[in-house]
């Protein structure tokens, strides 16, 4: 491997699953800290490492949604810390609102009443936790190719190939939709902001965006994808069975690490519902009928873009046992937050995918593999003006 990232193309493009290893890796990582300082620094090394290394695509400018996503789940939190309340306790009271009469069933819940700052404060750190983790998600969003995600898929869940392909490209295609119409609008001397414009771009882009999601899933079901051969009765409980448990025990060791209690039975039930489902994705893996044409390779870059994103949660778990004060700053009383230098250092891993990943293709909207050959074809087409140097045939004048 040499030190300077390659041009992408079809032999050297990044796996796709790689970026979604580095992407859950920092929303692992932001979803262990509610320190403001922490999480805008994951914010800006996703942010970074998509400006770096992001095409042209339309699913590719998906990751601005993502952001804007974000911003509205933190406001959403503080409206409803402000009008709700907070059970945090304050004593700097922002203002006192009409609080409304309540039934006896609805003891607990209060509408209006007073706002402290330490309730808001809290709810900002929550909803600027759960931004992150869409921000993340929205990087990874923006970075793999759904197509060649989909495509790596193992055998076994041939079946959910066409839901997840209606799934995952719904939102991208939902994006494009919305910036081509806008342009369309404004092209017109028409306007593109306000409640008025979304009102009538809204259901062509919805209209439109599951349109080609749903032409892309028939395309894929006319070609014979996830049609699957014949295997006995017990290859194919055996296979449901470890499929189903491992991804239980994935799911459920995976909320013991990232929850604030549980990691003791996290990592033993992680492993084992990992085997148990690698298991069955092997099992499930001869039931596929079909090959793969130049299927991505999983190579050294791949690596250590997905164990960067690993790196970053682990030692951000590792952090949260060691120093939780440090990544968990207090609400009361009103303190500023300290930003906590090895966790910080940590989260600066995930910069590694910006230096070895490949690069893109200048080509807009271009899959790996399409600049080699626009740059074939361009050396055929002559240019405009050159004499024309055509070998000479049969059918060809005198």
């Amino acid at each position: 491997m040499s030190a300077r990232a390659p041009r992408a193309t079809r032999s050297t493009a990044l796996h796709a699953g790689a970026w979604w290893l580095w992407a859950l890796g920092l929303a692992a990582a932001a979803s262990r800290t509610t320190n403001p300082l922490l999480l805008g620094l994951l914010i800006g090394v996703a942010g970074y490492v998509v400006a770096a290394r992001r095409t042209d695509a339309p699913w590719a400018r998906s990751y601005g949604a993502f952001l804007k996503l974000g911003l509205l789940v933190i406001g959403i939190r503080l409206v409803f810390a402000f009008f709700l309340g907070s059970p945090i306790p304050g004593t700097h009271v922002l203002v006192t609102l009409p609080e409304v009469p309540l039934p006896e069933w609805a003891r607990g819940v209060r509408i209006g009443g007073r706002v402290t700052a330490e309730g808001m404060l809290f709810a900002f750190y929550d909803g600027l936790k759960l931004g992150a983790l869409l921000i993340c998600v929205g990087a990874a969003n923006a970075l793999a190719s759904p197509a060649r995600l989909l495509k790596s898929l193992p055998g076994a869940l041939y079946e959910a190939g066409v839901a997840v392909v209606v799934a995952m490209t719904f939102a991208p295609n939902l994006v494009a939709d919305v910036q081509r119409l806008r342009a369309a609008r404004r092209l017109r001397g028409r306007p593109d902001r306000g409640v008025k414009a979304l009102l009538q771009v809204g259901l062509p882009v919805l209209e439109g965006a599951l349109e080609r999601s749903v032409s892309l899933a028939a395309a894929m079901d006319a070609r014979g994808y996830g049609r699957t051969a014949q295997v006995p009765p017990a290859v194919r409980h055996t296979t449901t069975a470890l499929t189903l448990g491992g991804l239980l025990g994935v799911c459920a060791g995976t909320y013991g690490l990232l929850a604030d209690t549980g990691t003791a039975y996290g990592l033993p039930v992680l492993l084992a519902g990992l085997v148990a489902a690698l298991g069955g994705l092997w099992l499930g893996g001869r039931r596929s009928v079909r090959s793969r044409y130049r299927p991505d390779r999983w190579g050294v870059r791949a690596w250590l873009v997905a164990g960067s994103g690993v790196a970053v949660a682990a030692l951000m778990i590792w952090a949260n046992s060691a120093d939780p004060a440090a990544l968990h700053p207090p609400a009361v009383p009103l303190t500023a937050p300290v930003l906590p230098l090895w966790p910080a250092a940590g989260v600066l891993v995930g910069l590694l995918p910006a230096f070895v990943a490949p690069l893109p293709p200048r080509a807009a909207g271009a899959e790996p593999g399409q600049e080699a050959g626009e740059r074939a074809r361009a050396r055929k087409t002559p240019a405009p003006g050159a004499p024309h140097t055509e070998p000479y045939t049969k059918e060809s004048p005198q």
